[in-house]
């Protein structure tokens, strides 16, 4: 499941320290369950990660952007994190993390798989998690945030991407991954995924967005409209890989090539074809 999509850190250089923000206050028994839920996650990754079989579509939008040597804001849905953070493990990306019970003990699995946190959130630090982030794209590092997160709306994309976007100059990377086999939890507001073990996986990657350092209230938005745009884009067609015929796969992974337009699903879904019409029986002609 190894890329190289996106430049890892220097040799020898670990993924950064978090940033500080004064955490919530939670009683013993929840400080207590933070390292044992930590553990059981972590230890479930390691086993299923390498054993996930991944296909990558429109690769090139990521490896532009690593040719370029520039760093990039990687956006994705909130779902589909257990096979994002094995993909782009060990390669010092900042995460912005929430501060809350679940954003703790996420922060312990994520730091030992390579990445450093900013800690944040839409309702608890986020211009403190935002700024933190800003000053790691502008040291060269990548960071990478769950756009609908902490808690939704589900696919709802929220502002952070196109604020740091328009802070740095920096381009958007939005994918999103999908799994043909695993267990969803009906009942979490994200109907958060889990591969089984063996699992095929696909990740779909669109172009880059890049937002203007001089961009005004109207472009800002129209910024905006375009990532809720590219995510539900790339959710679809990859939420829906595995249902598709091969010869519609054929035809998204040609139109997503280098070069190619990259259109929503909608253009790729193939009529079944009409069954051949019964040719009415022959008369035969009374002998003369």
């Amino acid at each position: 499941m190894d890329n190289d999509t996106s430049s890892p850190p220097h040799p020898g250089e670990k993924a950064p320290a978090s940033s500080e923000l004064r955490l919530p206050q939670l009683s013993c028994w929840r400080r207590a369950q933070i390292p044992v839920i930590a553990s059981i996650v972590y230890t479930v990754l390691r086993l299923i990660g390498p054993t996930l079989r991944l296909e990558i579509v429109g690769v090139h939008n990521a490896v532009q952007i690593r040719d370029r040597g520039e760093p990039a804001i990687g956006t994705f849905w909130h779902r589909c994190i257990f096979p994002a953070i094995w993909m782009w493990r060990n390669r010092g990306i900042v995460v912005l993390n929430t501060v809350n019970f679940d954003g703790q003990w996420t922060r312990r699995v994520i730091e030992r798989l390579g990445f450093g946190t900013a800690q944040g959130s839409s309702s608890r630090g986020a211009i403190e998690g935002l700024t933190v982030m800003a000053k790691h794209l502008e040291e060269g590092r990548h960071v990478a945030l769950t756009i609908d997160g902490p808690r939704g709306p589900r696919y709802v994309a929220k502002p952070g991407a196109v604020i740091l976007g328009r802070r740095t100059g920096k381009p958007i990377s939005v994918f999103h991954m999908a799994v043909k086999w695993g267990h969803t939890f009906q009942k979490s507001w994200d109907l958060f995924r889990v591969p089984y073990p063996f699992s095929r996986a696909v990740m779909i990657c669109a172009p880059p967005i890049r937002v203007p350092t001089d961009a005004n209230g109207d472009t800002v938005r129209e910024k905006q409209t375009e990532i809720q745009s590219s995510l539900e884009r790339v959710r679809d067609i990859a939420e829906s890989w595995f249902d598709l015929t091969e010869a519609e796969r054929d035809r998204i992974r040609e139109d997503w090539s280098e070069g190619g337009p990259c259109h929503p699903l909608a253009s790729f879904t193939i009529a079944p074809a009409e069954p051949p019409r019964k040719s009415s029986p022959e008369v035969q002609k009374p002998a003369m």
